[in-house]
């Protein structure tokens, strides 16, 4: 598979303050490309720029080919991109929406309304097509939002938080429409704050935190790294807390983290369970779940709110 976005040394600055700082990564054509992080990590800023609406302060970004920093008109001609805010005009209804974002890609009128009823009826939108926007739910306002995106077929879809606000329903049917477009040859960038989402649709992705790339890896090679095969949560205090950490390090195939007055134990063999359960069986409090990419990424950025 050969590579339609590459960064090199990638940097952004606002007014002294680095956002993104001096980052490396490429996409590779056909595949999902997450940006994982807390508030403030950078990975919108990242998406920006590659959708070349904010400019690099410095390095090299090369999106099919172009230059952002020469050759950003070409390249919005390739993308779609499905902002995390609504940015829907609330005067015209929903087909009138989509027939106005037709009209920035220069398309006949013809071949514009076969695709507005294809993208209508493939997010289940055609008969709202004549409502206005305000009448419309957040479920359905996002899978318009998405439906926009994809009227110029474009060869790169950007989604910044593409499902916020849906109910489960809704969510798995954008995740099902998502991995239609993956599997037609459409590149995606996808910025997202929940891990499942990640997991579902991600060939690759990336964890940033504080402007820069901690990790970089498919969900299942991240999680087996840094978080193993299963996890139990510990409520434990005074002398059967400092048992248990004593006796950790006998344990050669158990990791732990310590958070307050919870420990966070890792098991990575697959007697995991039964080692932990052997060396919890006096602890206040104990659950057990196999271990995800929520847990790589409470790991790596840590467990406190991020301003």
């Amino acid at each position: 598979m050969t590579e339609i976005i590459r960064a090199r040394n990638l940097v952004k600055r606002y007014n002294g303050f680095t956002a993104v700082d001096g980052i490396d990564f490429s996409v590779r054509r056909g595949e999902c490309f997450g940006f994982l992080g807390p508030n403030g990590a950078g990975k919108t800023t990242t998406v920006r720029m590659i959708s070349c609406v904010s400019p690099v302060t410095e390095g090299e970004l090369v999106v099919n080919g172009m230059d952002v920093c020469r050759e950003a008109r070409q390249i919005k001609s390739i993308l779609g991109v499905v902002p995390q805010e609504d940015n829907l005009d609330p005067d015209l209804s929903v087909r009138q929406n989509l027939t106005v974002y037709a009209r920035y890609f220069d398309m006949p009128r013809e071949l514009a309304n076969q695709r507005i009823d294809e993208n209508l009826a493939l997010f289940q939108l055609v008969e709202k097509q004549h409502e206005p926007i305000w009448a419309l739910s957040t479920g359905l306002k996002r899978r318009l939002i998405i439906a926009r995106g994809l009227i110029n077929q474009p060869k790169i879809l950007v989604l910044d938080e593409p499902t916020t606000g849906l109910d489960p329903q809704a969510r798995h049917l954008v995740w099902q429409k998502l991995r239609y477009f993956r599997e037609q040859g459409v590149t995606m960038l996808l910025c997202t704050h929940y891990m499942e989402e990640a997991a579902h649709l991600c060939d690759r992705l990336v964890i940033m935190h504080q402007g820069r790339i901690l990790v970089e890896g498919s969900p299942a090679e991240l999680v087996e790294q840094y978080a193993g095969r299963e996890v139990a949560e510990v409520r434990v205090s005074g002398p059967q807390r400092e048992r248990v950490l004593a006796q950790m390090a006998s344990r050669p195939g158990l990791t732990v983290e310590e958070v307050e007055d919870i420990l966070y134990i890792y098991a990575r063999t697959p007697d995991g369970r039964a080692q932990m359960a052997d060396l919890l069986l006096e602890s206040e409090s104990v659950s057990y779940h196999q271990a995800n990419l929520e847990d790589v990424f409470l790991r790596l950025t840590g467990r406190g709110l991020v301003e």
